[in-house]
């Protein structure tokens, strides 16, 4: 066993981010060493922060976050979870009252360093690119990085590294010696270094020296009794004797920015990703497993998920779960493995838990091999003005980020919940999107809102952004709002704003807002540009009754907007082809549906406004330079709003449908009077005088022409409901003529007679007789049913239910 002793210099104790195994050989390490400080890999800056970790309301997966202070975009993590060997080191220190340092390079560097690879990136590709053109590839990289527990896994004879790691350390205690497996570890990435060198992470020579320096300033200090907690791949530099020359050679001119560093929660998800340490795992719910349950762990495993299976209503019992662990130690012997791994018990739980089936085993992977544990940092953690107030605001709505995704439904005539509205609404306006608006399910009405939430860890960036705008939400969202009003780059947007705004309850932004959309609206003369904006202007005015909004400056403005459209909208309408006549029938829809709630609205100095629409869809529907499809569609408006007789509508249809029109301008009048999705389908079903002259024109075009107008009537009566279409092509097959759709006797089709079918009508009279409860009929004085005909045999109700049939 190796002691105190034996060792000269530092303890270098290289580990796996991330890894349980090295979490618990750390663990051993340090009690056995009993070192005088600690340092660890990380960010020199973070090293204020490290007494946070062990307050109570410190709660991991947490991370450190740092992000340049003039571009606070501009950021990088580094992330820590219960079994992260360096989380386990900072408690360790913690509890032993033992100095704990962070040595890597300081993050004013890395993130200088990432701005300047990005670059650099942007660069190589552009190179890249033009290469590619030129010589027809590119050519490859002249140095390929290294994963070494991917080299030391095939050396082994694994073609998972994963698989390896877990045979070789997480399986495995620690011995009689702690400090063994280190050496061990040591040896092998010596040996590594030694064929690979710095394994293409060039950057890493630079980290290594200024590693080696904190190094020597902690032995200094504490002598050689100094503990060293970094990734394996860098022991073998640490170890080596260099001058302090050469190392601060190195460091010399090193890019540098300012920046800030603080705690942030972290997610198990996000622990899967490849940032910070570069050391993202695809099962930190399983490593987590491992780290708290060393003894026992496969049949611990098996029984939360049996547990998660019989919360989703699936049969599994506790033979479920012996069988399964009998299973996944077989799988283990039978591929030589020292105890069952992940794949072992997937593969069981497959087979006997899930009947064979990978959509239980998904649910299975997302919530414990992954897991959505979301961790807690404590209130006294260091954070921007925004993220405070953003804090005190969610304990005050009692609204709680989480990772897992849920759905919040919103009651808007009750504070709370109202004021949950618009803190969502107001992070939305400032781009960090914790909660998407989703359809509601219970109501339709406007008080209503459901909401699906997520916290994700890089929101946390995204309000270090945001910060620039203001010190608490209120402040930003507004101050946010007044500059995209500004700099929005169509009228359309900055409609959308003012919607917004007004769902985001921001009255310092609206005058501006309504200023900028007044001076758009004014300055814009495409008709196509005005009516895309005005359904969601309208669809604003509704939020004042919920709301208690003042909504009159956006009436105004609404108002205006609908003139201008009334005015421009018949001479667009000329010259159109195919494509821009179709975006002009879906604005007409769009703009018919903004007038009828504007008309409800009070728009001082603008007259009957659904009036002078009306007008200007007569005018569409009979002006020849208007595309059919338009012209359908006004016809069709007007005949459902009542202003159109069914007489005058069938003249207009005839004369469009007659000989002397092209076949292609009848088809797309017909798409724009009954396709859409208008319901046109069932105006045909109940008016047959339409649907004959549909058929007679559709009967009587050419041959030649048929294939021209077949895309535009599939696309036509495709939309219509499977029963919609079967009852008109019942229509069409018995012909025009006869009433309510009757055929002549005995050539109908069964169930569409003129007559009922009374012998049809018989089988159903038991059914009914049972349902109306005409079964228990009081018998007679003389003790026999009153109501049966000795003679017929029937029942006299049956009688009566028949005669109601008649």
């Amino acid at each position: 066993m190796t002691t105190e002793a034996d060792r000269t210099g530092p303890l270098l104790l290289g580990v796996r981010h991330h890894g349980p195994g090295s979490a618990r050989a750390v663990r051993a390490a340090l009690d056995a060493a009993k070192p005088r400080a600690v340092l660890i890999e990380g960010p020199p800056e973070a090293d204020t922060l490290i007494p946070l970790a062990a307050e109570e309301d410190m709660r991991p997966p947490v991370a450190l976050l740092a992000h340049e202070v003039d571009e606070p975009g501009r950021s990088a993590f580094w992330p820590l979870a219960e079994f992260s060997p360096e989380w386990v080191a900072i408690r360790w220190a913690l509890d032993q009252g033992v100095p704990a340092r962070f040595i890597d390079l300081p993050a004013t560097h890395t993130l200088a360093w990432e701005k300047e690879n990005n670059k650099e990136q942007e660069q190589e590709q552009e190179k890249e690119t033009a290469e590619q053109a030129e010589d027809g590839e590119a050519e490859p990289d002249a140095q390929v990085r290294i994963d070494p527990l991917a080299v030391l896994a095939d050396a082994a004879g694994y073609d998972d590294a994963e698989r390896w790691w877990e045979d070789v350390v997480e399986h495995r205690g620690t011995g009689a010696d702690p400090l063994a497996p280190f050496a061990v570890l040591a040896e092998a990435m010596t040996a590594l270094r030694e064929v690979y060198g710095s394994g293409g992470h060039d950057r890493d020579l630079v980290r290594e020296a200024y590693m080696r320096l904190q190094i020597r300033a902690a032995r200094k200090e504490f002598g050689d009794a100094v503990a060293v907690v970094c990734g394996a791949w860098h022991v073998p530099a640490l170890s080596e004797r260099t001058t302090v020359a050469a190392d601060r050679a190195r460091l010399k001119g090193l890019p540098k920015v300012k920046a800030d560093m603080t705690w942030v929660p972290w997610t198990h998800r996000r622990l899967a990703r490849a940032s910070g340490y570069g050391a993202g795992i695809d099962s930190p719910g399983w490593y987590g497993h491992l780290f708290r349950a060393p003894d026992r762990p496969v049949e611990r495993w098996l029984t939360r998920v049996a547990g998660l299976l019989r919360e989703e209503d699936r049969i599994v019992s506790s033979a479920h779960v012996i069988e399964a662990v009998r299973l996944a130690e077989t799988l283990a012997a039978m591929r030589g493995r020292p105890l069952p791994g992940l794949g072992e018990t997937t593969d069981a739980v497959r087979a006997v838990m899930c009947d064979g089936s990978d959509v239980p085993l998904a649910l299975v992977h997302d919530r414990l091999v992954v897991g959505d544990v979301l961790g807690e940092v404590p209130a006294g953690a260091p954070a921007v003005p925004l993220q405070r107030d953003l804090d005190r605001i969610q304990r005050r709505l009692r609204l709680k980020p989480e990772a897992l995704e849920r759905e919040l439904e919103l009651d808007l005539r009750k504070e709370t919940d109202a004021a949950r509205s618009r803190l969502l609404h107001r992070l939305r306006l400032l781009g960090v999107p914790w909660g998407e608006p989703a359809a509601s399910r219970g109501s339709t009405g406007t008080f209503r809102e459901t909401w699906r939430l997520r916290w994700e860890p890089e929101l946390s960036v995204r309000i270090a952004e945001a910060g620039v705008w203001g010190t608490t939400v209120l402040a930003a969202a507004t101050a946010k709002s007044e500059a995209d009003a500004v700099s929005a780059p169509g009228l359309a947007d900055v409609t959308a704003l003012a919607e917004r705004c007004l769902l985001a309850e921001l009255p310092d932004a609206l005058p501006t807002v309504m200023k900028v959309l007044a001076d758009r609206a004014a300055l814009d003369t495409d008709v196509g540009h005005l009516a895309q904006a005005l359904p969601a202007l309208v669809r604003s005015l509704r939020y004042g009754d919920v709301r208690g909004t003042d909504t009159g400056a956006l009436a105004e403005v609404a108002a205006g907007l609908a003139e201008r459209i009334f005015v421009g909208l018949p001479p667009a309408c000329a010259g159109l082809d195919a494509d821009a006549a179709e975006e002009i029938r879906r604005h007409v829809d769009a703009v018919h549906g903004a007038v009828g709630l504007l008309g409800d609205t009070a728009a001082p100095g603008h007259g009957d406004l659904r009036a002078r629409w009306q007008k200007v869809l007569k005018v569409l529907s009979v002006r020849d330079t208007v595309p059919g499809v338009i012209r359908g569609r006004a016809v069709r408006l007007l005949l459902d709003e009542g202003e159109l007789a069914q007489d005058e509508t069938a003249r207009l249809m005839g004369l469009v449908l007659s000989p002397g029109t092209p076949p292609g301008d009848a088809a797309a009048w017909i798409e724009g009077f009954v396709g859409g999705g208008s319901g046109g389908g069932m105006l045909l079903v109940h008016d047959e005088r339409l649907l004959g002259l549909v058929d007679a024109w559709l009967t009587g075009v050419p041959a030649d022409a048929f294939t021209d107008v077949l895309p535009l009537l599939r696309r036509t009566f495709s939309a219509y409901e499977p029963g919609v279409r079967r009852t008109l092509g019942e229509l069409v097959r018995r012909g025009p003529g006869q009433p309510g759709g009757a055929t002549a006797t005995g050539s109908g089709v069964p169930g569409f007679a003129a007559e009922p079918d009374l012998a049809r009508a018989d089988a159903v009279l038991p059914a009914v007789r049972l349902l109306l409860g005409l079964d228990g009929a009081e018998p007679g004085p003389d003790g026999a049913d009153s109501g049966r005909d000795a003679d017929s045999g029937r029942d006299a109700k049956d009688d009566e239910l028949t005669g109601v049939a008649r």
